[in-house]
């Protein structure tokens, strides 16, 4: 038998294994860098004040005051009280359903807790990415900052609840404002009903 296709092995030079799994480390180690550096950074919650109790969960209503800010400082939301009272029905603050929120301050939202004040750091990718609402200040691609009060929550079945005793509520004091059926405008009517049951 011919010996030609024997190939002679040459040792390994001393340290040239370590070198080896070195650089195969150092490649696994940059593949992971470049896999990291392509996932987008989280949302930063930074807790101003403390607050108590639970989280709220993915499908609460949020009672909040909140101040929306783009980088450089220009106000482009902030909440308002109602424009009806709602005094016994619902806590102060603006209702935010959290399924209607983006998702970067859903997930803020959820690391907070009641009579807390927050800042949170919402990248781009989870707030408005390149579609900002039509009408909005918001530029395509801008990271947004919200100052936080979370002043209650509820679930949304709650909230539903007592929007329809508010409802009710002020259906009552319109009828008597325009008078009772066969009656005369400002006469004696019955005291409205308390707020909804807790």
């Amino acid at each position: 038998m011919a010996e030609i296709t024997r190939v002679p092995l040459q040792p390994i030079a001393k340290g040239s294994l370590t070198k080896l799994w070195l650089g195969v480390a150092g490649a696994i180690a940059l593949g992971a860098g470049l896999a990291w550096a392509a996932v987008p950074a989280g949302v930063s919650v930074e807790t101003v004040q403390a607050g108590t109790g639970a989280f709220p969960g993915e499908k609460d209503v949020l009672f909040v005051k909140y101040t929306g800010k783009l980088a450089d400082g220009t106000v482009f939301d902030e909440w308002s009280p109602p424009p009806i009272p709602v005094e016994g029905f619902f806590p102060e603050g603006s209702p935010l359903f959290m399924g209607n929120v983006v998702p970067g301050f859903r997930e803020g939202a959820m690391q907070m807790q009641k009579g807390g004040k927050y800042t949170l750091e919402i990248p781009a990718s989870l707030a408005y990415g390149d579609a900002p609402p039509p009408g909005s200040s918001v530029p395509p691609g801008a990271d947004l900052t919200f100052e936080v009060e979370l002043i209650e929550f509820m679930s949304e079945e709650d909230f539903q609840r007592r929007l329809q005793a508010l409802q009710q509520v002020m259906q009552m004091q319109q009828e008597r404002q325009g008078g009772a059926p066969g009656g005369q405008p400002g006469a004696p009517q019955m005291p409205p009903s308390g707020p909804p049951p807790q």
